[in-house]
């Protein structure tokens, strides 16, 4: 009995000393300490994150990175995710922060925690314009693409199983895979956030692309670890002051052509 007990003692040690070392987390401290911020961005979702001509990071997500690297005053590693591994590294600590196209969603909040939103991601289906699609029952005995784990197969899969249409949701491990799939007449439907239908429909003129649906747009944020509150109260702030400055605005109109929403800028 006592064995028992000295076990179980044992045991709620670990538990409360784990449950303390998450509620003390620091990264920011160690971020600083170590002199990099590293940061997980898509690369293979234009205009966010990509590579040039020359193979150099670039995209909206890069920049973005960068401007919070330099005000940090720290050097930047960018390790390339996809949709579906994002949340995955951050939680397992192979990042310190999230910056790929990452929309916030209440089921994400279950997990990490955002910074304040700095952007917005509109989702949307796009397809040939000599398709006739109103609404979600235009999917019908359709196939579409989505690249696994995004916005735009949350949205999607939420519109189909709302309607009740009967469509089949093609899903691929990431967003040049899915983009590839409908460039090449795998599939002529695509859902996607609207900057990535755009660079779809402008690099192939030849599919007559255009948008179909609008499913959903979503503030996009800084993805963080849960109980990291001195980086979190960095991040809102930082976000709040390069909001206002008009930097983040800046490489948003650049990537996008538009401004942020009034409201976000204010």
């Amino acid at each position: 009995m006592l064995n028992k007990l000295v076990a179980g003692a044992v045991a709620l040690g670990v538990t409360l000393g784990g449950l303390a070392a998450a509620a003390k987390a620091d990264t920011l401290a160690d971020i600083k300490s170590r002199g990099r911020i590293v940061v997980a961005v898509d690369l293979g979702h234009p205009p966010y994150g990509m590579l040039d001509g020359t193979a150099q990071q670039t995209g909206s997500d890069i920049e973005t990175a960068k401007l919070l690297a330099d005000d940090m005053g720290v050097a930047l590693e960018v390790v390339a995710v996809s949709g579906a591994n994002r949340v995955p590294f951050l939680i397992s600590n192979r990042v310190d922060v999230v910056i790929a196209s990452f929309s916030i969603t209440e089921e994400r909040k279950k997990v990490i925690d955002y910074s304040r939103p700095y952007g917005v991601i509109p989702v949307v289906v796009a397809g040939p314009a000599s398709e006739t699609i109103t609404d979600a029952s235009g999917l019908a005995g359709q196939q579409v693409a989505v690249a696994r784990g995004t916005t735009a197969d949350i949205e999607l899969t939420r519109a189909i199983k709302e309607s009740g249409v009967d469509a089949e949701v093609v899903r691929y491990e990431d967003e040049a895979t899915a983009t590839t799939a409908v460039a090449t007449g795998q599939q002529t439907l695509f859902a996607a956030a609207l900057s990535t239908a755009q660079a779809l429909a402008a690099q192939n003129p030849g599919l007559d692309m255009e948008v179909k649906l609008n499913l959903a747009a979503y503030p996009m944020a800084i993805g963080l670890r849960k109980n990291d509150e001195a980086l979190k109260t960095y991040l809102d702030e930082w976000v709040g002051t390069n909001l206002h400055n008009g930097k983040l605005n800046g490489i948003y109109e650049k990537y996008f052509g538009q401004s942020l929403p009034a409201e976000m800028l204010d």
